[in-house]
């Protein structure tokens, strides 16, 4: 039996034989025989396509169910050639539209390609006339030169043959003369070797640079466009150039819209070598500035506060205001008192130790009139604040008590209202009192030069009672009386402006300031600045803790929002922007601080040296400050400087509002001094940081207490005082050898008594020759502690044994006495 068996043998159908080359590793291949699967092709049988029937038949569109394809139905069919007919339709429809888009961008592209051989065509033409121009004009140029010289040449026949080939010439020379000047522009602008030296680079030259690709187009652009016709170059814009005291370069160039290079050169050609971010004064800038055309103006730093300029109210503008009565007198006078029985408030049982600590600002109604007082404090330490109270004021109140009559700051406050140029109301308090004499405080006031009306003067008086409330009324009405002599008047309809009365740092709300407004409407959401700070109205409250959205003119109010504490008596006022506002306070900062440095620095070296040896001599005691305001800290700080003497000064190395904090321990620390606090306590860390490094705080309510124990702590420093008390007098009789113990005087008493312990001086002649101790005092045999007068005694001296009869002992003691500062 064959392998065969008469089978075919296994293949594949409808596939073709072929040969594949493999390659691998190592350059071994390999020819493998695959077999190709042909694709199916159904060609439909003749009558096929003709076998459709009607819609009532049963093979629409799918023909012959016999000949359909197994598992095909009628519908599967109709939409198989729907699905078909609808591809068809699309594939025609994408042909027509590429078909359009093809015709559309090609009609683009011609009419680009005509655009672009027009404007070829146009600028070759306008060239090609330029350049007939340019050859006509040296035509005419070389035919005017050859008549010249004809004229000038003498009337010769040879002359005149030269003459006439001279126009030829010239034609050929004006053709040349193009060739050159590109022939020498090329070799210009060829690589120049060398070194580039420093006369070059003043001169502006390349030295060995090359111009950049970029600057090469600019100079093409620059000739296409002198040969359209165009301008040549931008015209220069003249500026002006706004200059301070100094100024850097690179800003100068900026001003003037000039290069930074351009600047730097023109300053290297004046002999000053200086960079873009070096700084030169306005004169240099100056000349730079005309070197380039432009106009200056000259301006300084002080410029920035031209927008809080004051402007004149026209009368028209003006409108009555609440006039601004100050309360003065001396301390315990009664102000307080006074002022809380107009207003019908105890504001004295909240005063520590009875008396005003800092300006209190408050406005009171009498009769549908307001009225702002403000309460000075009486004590002498307050002097500054009084001064300032005087400045803001319209008329001042001046408080005396009927039994105390004219004290010294009743005449301070007299000497700040005649300051002020103020009208005064004299305000006898006190009547009550059994040892109350009222003429005796006008007869005082004489000396002063205030004389009031009862004694036929100007200034009106008024006896008053702040307890029983007696004269309140007349006292109420000689106020209104001056304010209607005075017509007072500001302008509610403008920018604000007002002083600071008061200024502290309170927790949770941060600076405060007590503002009078004396111009204008201040409203919340203002931006104003004040002395060294600046700030936005935030917030604003009455005297009576009320909140209020604006404060017109001679209205007190509290205000928030400052960036930080301003000093006491600094005027606010209102401007525009917060750029504004921080750009015054910068400079009035820095004016500041300019002006402390100069004065604490020595102008000379001998006041220097002048200066380091007083130092030497002078105990200091330093001292940190802290109060509740403003007004207070800088009043401790005046009376502290009053305290010491040429031995004994207090130095306060720092001064501040607010609480006690950990870095006023740490330099308290640093430089051994205790801590003071007004009306402020210390923080939680502060309190564990002082006991921790064992630094003293003393906290006071009363300014009375903290100036007493400054100056009892100062007085510790003075070096107690030495006084010699002489308690006797002896007369040498006889001098006298003793073995082991010198030269012994014989001595009289003549006076007083001799001492054993006492210090003694040996007088020749009235001049004292020595002084010293006693070695040794002797009665006969003896030795006694001390020897009465008229008794005799011997004598020995410590270490000195040079003693002549007839000279005499005096006998003295010291005694040290603890000195105090008055």
């Amino acid at each position: 039996m064959s392998d065969s068996d008469g089978k075919k043998t296994l293949g594949l159908r409808g596939s073709r034989p072929g040969n594949v080359k493999q390659s691998f590793s190592h350059g071994r291949t390999k020819n493998v025989v695959v077999e190709t699967k042909r694709k199916r092709v159904v060609v439909p049988k003749p009558g096929a396509a003709g076998g459709g029937k009607g819609p009532g038949g049963n093979a629409v569109g799918g023909g012959d169910p016999s000949r359909r394809p197994a598992g095909i139905t009628d519908a599967e069919m109709d939409r198989r050639l729907k699905a078909l007919q609808a591809a068809k339709a699309r594939e025609a429809e994408d042909a027509e539209k590429r078909a359009a888009e093809e015709k559309a961008r090609a009609e683009e592209r011609e009419r680009r390609r005509e655009e672009a051989e027009a404007k070829e065509r146009e600028e070759r033409e306008r060239e090609e006339a330029l350049k007939a121009k340019a050859e006509e004009d040296a035509r005419q140029k070389a035919a005017a030169e050859a008549a010249r010289a004809a004229a000038a040449a003498p009337a010769a026949p040879a002359e005149d043959g030269r003459v006439k080939s001279a126009a030829p010439a010239a034609r050929k020379t004006t053709r040349e003369e193009p060739r050159r000047e590109q022939k020498g522009k090329s070799r210009d602008d060829s690589r120049r070797s060398g070194k580039l030296t420093v006369n070059q680079a003043l001169r502006g030259g390349e030295g060995g640079r090359q111009k950049s690709l970029a600057a090469m187009k600019r100079k093409q652009e620059r000739a296409r466009q002198k040969a359209m016709g165009g301008p040549v170059e931008r015209e220069k814009v003249m500026r002006e150039v706004r200059l301070p005291e100094a100024i850097m370069v690179s800003e100068l160039a900026n001003r003037m819209s000039e290069r930074v290079a351009d600047v730097v050169k023109s300053l290297m050609q004046s002999g000053i070598m200086a960079t873009q971010t070096q700084t030169i004064d306005a004169d240099t800038a100056e000349l730079i500035i005309e070197e380039f055309g432009h106009k200056v103006v000259r301006v300084s730093d002080a410029d920035v506060e031209d927008v809080i300029q004051q402007e004149e109210d026209s009368a028209d503008e003006l409108k009555p205001r609440a006039p601004v009565i100050t309360i003065m007198g001396h301390v315990d006078h009664g102000k307080t008192s006074l002022l809380d029985a107009i207003r019908n408030a105890r504001v004295v049982q909240g005063e520590a130790g009875g008396i005003t600590q800092h300006i209190g600002a408050y406005q009171v109604d009498q009769d549908g009139k307001a009225l702002t007082f403000l309460d000075t404090p009486g004590h002498a330490a307050f002097t500054s604040m009084r001064a300032r109270g005087a400045q803001v004021t319209d008329i001042v109140v001046l408080v005396v008590a009927a039994d105390d009559a004219v004290m010294p700051q009743t005449i301070e406050a007299i000497n700040h209202a005649k300051a002020a140029e103020v009208p005064m109301i004299v305000a006898i308090n006190k009547i009550d009192v059994p040892a109350a004499n009222p003429d005796k405080v006008r007869t005082d006031l004489l000396q002063h030069e205030v004389i009031v009306e009862k004694m036929s003067g100007e200034v009106q008086d008024v006896e008053v009672s702040a307890v029983k409330g007696d004269g309140l009324d007349d006292l109420l009405e000689a106020i209104s009386l001056q304010s209607e002599l005075l017509e007072l008047t500001a302008n509610p309809d403008r920018s604000a402006s007002g002083a600071v009365i008061e200024a502290q740092l309170d927790v949770g709300r941060g600076p405060v300031a007590t503002v009078l407004v004396q111009n204008g409407t201040l409203r919340q959401g203002d931006i104003f600045v004040v002395g060294e700070q600046w700030g936005k109205v935030r917030a604003m409250e009455n005297d009576q803790g009320q909140r209020v959205k604006e404060a017109g003119p001679s209205v007190p109010v509290e205000v928030l929002g400052l960036n930080g504490t301003p000093e006491a008596g600094d005027v606010l006022n209102v401007v525009e922007t917060e750029a504004q506002a921080r750009e015054i306070a910068e400079y009035r900062a820095n004016a500041a601080k300019e002006k402390r440095a100069a004065a604490g620095a020595a102008t000379t070296l001998e006041q220097l040296m002048a200066n380091a040896k007083a130092d030497e001599d002078v105990s200091e005691m330093p001292i940190v400050v802290k109060a509740d305001v403003q007004g207070s800290a800088e009043a401790i700080v005046q009376a502290m400087e009053k305290i010491g003497n040429d031995e004994v000064r207090v130095r306060v190395l720092h001064s501040g509002v607010g609480a006690i904090t950990e870095s006023d321990i740490g330099l308290a620390e640093a430089s051994n001094a205790p801590v003071f606090g007004f009306n402020v306590r210390a923080n939680a860390t502060a309190r564990n940081t002082a006991n921790q490094k064992g630094v003293e705080i003393r906290y006071y309510s009363v300014i009375y207490d903290l100036v007493d124990d400054v100056k009892a702590a100062a007085s510790g420093l003075l070096s107690a005082e030495v006084r010699e008390n002489f308690i006797g007098y002896a007369e040498i009789k006889e001098v006298f050898k003793v073995s082991n113990v010198g030269k012994v005087a014989g001595c009289l008493v003549t006076e007083g008594v001799a001492r054993r312990s006492a210090g003694v001086r040996l007088l020749r002649d009235n001049v004292v020759i020595h002084e010293g101790t006693l070695k040794t005092l002797k009665r006969f045999k003896d030795e006694v502690p001390e020897v009465q007068s008229g008794q005799e005694c011997g004598m020995a001296f410590e270490n000195y044994d040079d003693v002549r009869a007839g000279d005499v002992i005096e006998i003295f003691e010291r005694e040290e006495v603890e000195r105090t500062l008055d």
